[in-house]
């Protein structure tokens, strides 16, 4: 073993230089995983911002006839979600109908007590997919993406509790960063008008708020609890998917009828679909499975460039093509300290070069 091991070497301490070939291969590889950075920021700005804005149009727009159940639609994400899901896990088990099977039979049915687990954040997931909905039918594309942000708080608050995640100097100064800038977003404005009109458009705005908070701290909360899941078991992501889609799915058809069960029976599940239903419900129950994806290849540089070009791509379109949201200096004030907020908090403070190089 010893004699082989130092036959392998000597070749490699004799070849330190790396040969034409092999440097220009690197420089494809560099310039490959840069392209897919690249692709992954605009597939990050094209699902946060798409999601956000078909919502908020759908949710809006006047036609003839009932509007969709926000509730139908979240319980329709959740079924294309299972279905894409186990075409991934189908794929990944070499089109395999069989390997399939006894895969998810090991995983899901013969495992009860970690299936289980997925209960609680599938069931807080659900919430939070149908307090999107009432948060974007009060509020601006705009205002939503700011202050959707406020989720680094929570999440960030949750990994410190619930994971013993130390959060740096930075970090925390981000966090009051963001606070600061969330406040001045949602800082009334003094514009003129009827009073009457003034205070629907003030109760509409809080509930709109309100719903964010509430969707703020379940996605806080939920991902915290599926990360710690995911560590705790090796198990496939898309298994994982699977599980939350079921319970998804159950939670989702018991509120809907619940809240909206008359409706249902009256008009049927989907009741007001359309074209940008349809689209809206793709976007939600693809957007979590193309966000695990690209993650893969995006920094927190990435990622922070992403949710900047979101609300300013949501704060153009918002104005020029919803005309729904008319920008003060004080909503910039707050979206600029947001976006600010957001790369603070991915930054990581590096050694300095001097104290780096030790003998």
């Amino acid at each position: 073993m010893n004699a082989s091991g130092s036959l392998l070497r000597a070749p490699l301490l004799q070849d330190s230089s790396e040969t034409p070939q092999e440097e220009s291969s690197t420089m494809v590889s560099s310039i490959h995983s840069r392209r897919l950075k690249y692709l992954s920021l605009g597939v990050l700005v094209l699902q946060t911002t798409s999601l956000v804005l078909t919502m908020r149009y759908s949710r809006t727009l006047k036609e003839d006839g009932p509007r969709y159940l926000a509730s139908s639609a979240v319980v329709s994400a959740e079924v294309m979600k299972i279905i894409v899901c186990t075409l991934l896990v189908f794929m990944e088990n070499n089109l395999s109908v069989r390997a399939m099977k006894q895969l998810l039979k090991e995983e899901i049915v013969s495992k009860p007590l970690e299936t289980l687990k997925l209960a609680i954040p599938a069931g807080i997931y659900t919430l939070q997919n149908n307090l999107l909905y009432v948060a974007l039918s009060n509020l601006d594309a705009a205002t939503y993406q700011v202050t959707y942000q406020l989720k680094i708080l929570t999440t960030a608050l949750f990994s410190v509790s619930m994971l013993g995640r130390r959060l740096g100097f930075y970090q925390w100064l981000s966090l009051l960063v963001l606070m600061a800038g969330v406040t001045l977003v949602q800082w009334p404005t003094g514009s003129g008008g009827d009073s009457e009109q003034k205070v629907l458009s003030a109760s509409t705005q809080f509930v709109g708020l309100m719903a964010v908070l509430m969707a703020c701290i379940s996605s806080g909360f939920a991902g915290v609890y599926f990360e710690k899941i995911l560590k705790e078991t090796k198990q496939s992501l898309w298994v994982r998917n699977i599980q939350l889609g079921l319970f998804g799915f159950v939670f989702g058809s018991f509120g809907m009828m619940v809240y909206d069960g008359g409706r249902v029976t009256q008009s049927g599940m989907f009741q007001g679909y359309n074209k940008i239903t349809c689209t809206v419900v793709i976007l939600q129950a693809l957007g979590g499975l193309v966000i695990a994806v690209v993650i893969k290849y995006a920094d927190n540089i990435l990622k922070g460039f992403a949710t900047s070009l979101s609300i300013l791509v949501s704060t153009l379109i918002s104005y020029f093509l919803l005309e729904d949201f008319n920008p003060t200096g004080v909503f910039f004030s707050g979206a600029t300290l947001v976006i600010a907020a957001t790369f603070l908090y991915s930054y990581e403070r590096r050694p300095a070069s001097g104290s780096a190089v030790k003998v």
